[in-house]
């Protein structure tokens, strides 16, 4: 019976330390997720400040022309290289996400096993019920 207290016991701390280790899995995914927005926002931002100058018609000359040609251009490249930090900010979000499911099922399955150790347990504990009379003789009277 104390070896059964002591796995209940040992089954309980692991499913503490599980406990920790998805709050951490947790954390890594939400920051994760705030990144990818972050860098969703920001491709947009480029995106729409791109747009904006290159419907510019003010220009004076040729050189001005060029100059605003050249700084679209790099903000149109500045998109794309953020756009590619986003998907690759996508792919580890959801990496972390998955790591996050899977340390929910790790710490689950344990807390399934510490529940039903301590309900054998339980169940040891418990004054056995008074079955009938044990019969006297044989079953041939």
């Amino acid at each position: 019976m104390n070896a059964d207290r002591a796995r209940l016991a040992r089954l309980r701390r692991l499913e503490r330390i599980r406990d920790v280790a998805k709050q951490a899995a947790a954390a890594e995914a939400a920051e994760a997720e705030s990144t990818l927005t972050q860098l969703r926002a920001l491709t947009e931002r480029t995106r729409r400040l791109a747009a904006d100058y290159a419907t510019r018609r003010e220009v004076m000359d040729g050189a001005g022309l060029r100059q605003l040609g050249r700084f679209v251009g790099g903000l149109n490249a500045l998109s794309r290289t953020t756009e590619g930090d986003a998907t690759r900010a996508q792919s580890i979000a959801d990496a972390k996400m998955q790591q996050l499911a899977e340390a929910e099922r790790r710490r689950a399955a344990i807390g399934e096993r510490a529940d039903l150790q301590a309900r054998m347990i339980a169940k040891g504990a418990e004054n056995p019920a008074l079955g009938s009379r044990k019969a006297i003789g044989t079953g041939l009277e």
